[in-house]
């Protein structure tokens, strides 16, 4: 015998991103969540039963494409996994009351900012899965609300509720949730307003109507839960499209953002390639990609993945590039340090020696050093022959140190 349990409120969220909440509205809300996330976790374990105990829960659902109730309970536990780990760092940061200004900006991010929250590889492919690159694309009341929103269509789906005798507070709850429904579809862009708002009209009629034949004494118990259901994936469909423009958005604007960066270090490169060609030889012979080949940024979310895709692939070549000019500059600049280096050292050695055999090596040491000193100012430095001259001037100081010795 499965119990009814009490359906989760979700509480309003305070403030905005980027702005401080109050400490009041931070202890209202983070009370609330703790209320909603044990009620909704006792939910969705009523739920999950419930699905175990259907003959075959998935055919028996009427499934919309090819998810069905299994896949829809596996998502509401990843949300709730989701709101829970959210919840977890709110409380950190709250720490018992003990906050400041820092900690109440950090709370209204947390609030506010995207989960997230890694799901499992599969249900990062559904259509009404939010994300970017496998993680949870949506604020934590907007997780929420796709949370009721799927905890209603898994409860009429399984002609399971825990207010079924209740079709007067039911009916309270599906205009409160066409209302937020009401506020989602003013948010839509105008392709895909009119179409929602026809939804909406519907489902106003639909509510309309059961009202009335209540109120004539009807039973309408039987029509609620199909009403419930329309009305909450219709919720879940416009969070979901909120949710992805949004992140489309912020990938647009990276994409922008990061464009810019690749043009500036590009430039800087060909200049850095230029200065080592001009003064090293043999130079590195990459070319420095051109960001202006890509075209300009696109609009869709489609096609602004792909094009953060190349141009990560500009970054790696612009990463290599930079690192080939910069490591054949760098050398010269540290075989002229050796050399200095090997002078001072043969200055200390033979400075203090007389004699023929003194004499013969301050003048090959310097003979070698001049060389060597002579092809490093050289237009472009031909390293190898600079590399020979060091390692000459190096090898003959080591053989009269140890003779001096």
């Amino acid at each position: 015998m499965i119990t009814p349990t009490a359906t989760a409120i979700t509480p309003t969220p305070p403030g905005r991103i980027g702005a401080a909440i109050t400490p009041e509205d931070a202890l209202h809300y983070l009370e609330a969540l703790g209320a909603w996330r044990d009620q909704r976790k006792g939910e969705l374990d009523l739920l999950d039963e419930a699905a175990l105990n259907q003959p075959d829960a998935d055919s028996a659902s009427g499934r919309a494409g090819s998810t069905g109730v299994t896949g829809d309970i596996m998502l509401s536990m990843a949300l709730w996994k989701a709101v829970a780990d959210r919840d977890d760092l709110l409380l950190a940061t709250w720490d018992s009351g003990r906050v400041g200004q820092a900690e109440l900006e950090r709370l209204s991010t947390l609030i506010w900012g995207r989960l997230d929250a890694t799901l499992d590889p599969r249900l990062a492919q559904r259509p009404d899965v939010p994300s970017s690159s496998g993680a949870l694309a949506v604020s934590l009341p907007e997780a929420m609300r796709l949370s009721d929103a799927l905890a209603a269509s898994l409860r009429a789906r399984l002609s399971l509720d825990p207010t079924d005798a209740d079709v007067t507070g039911r009916l309270r709850q599906l205009r409160a949730q066409l209302e937020r429904v009401r506020d989602l579809v003013t948010a839509e862009p105008q392709d895909t307003r009119d179409g929602m708002s026809h939804k909406l009209a519907k489902l106003d009629t639909r509510l309309g109507e059961m009202v009335d034949k209540a109120k004539r004494g009807a039973d309408v118990g039987g029509l609620v839960g199909p009403l419930e259901a329309d009305a909450a994936r219709t919720e879940r469909d416009l969070i979901v499209g909120s949710a992805t423009r949004a992140e489309a958005a912020r990938d647009v604007a990276r994409a922008r953002q990061l464009r810019g960066e690749l043009e500036a270090r590009g430039a800087a490169i060909r200049d850095l390639a230029a200065l080592c060609v001009s003064s090293v030889d043999p130079a590195p012979k990459l070319a420095v990609p051109d960001v202006a080949a890509l075209g300009p940024v696109p609009e869709s979310a489609t096609e602004v993945g792909a094009y953060l895709a190349r141009m990560a692939r500009v970054g790696r070549a612009l990463n290599q590039a930079h690192a080939a000019y910069s490591s054949a500059l760098d050398e010269r600049s540290e075989l002229r340090g050796r050399l200095e280096a090997y002078a001072i050292k043969a200055a200390r050695v033979t400075g203090n020696v007389t004699g023929r055999a003194a004499d013969n090596a301050r003048d090959d040491l310097g003979e070698l050093f001049r060389r060597a000193e002579e092809a490093l100012n050289a237009e472009p430095t031909d390293i190898a022959r600079v590399r020979a001259l060091v390692a000459a001037h190096q090898a003959y100081l080591a053989l009269r140190s140890t003779t001096t010795a």
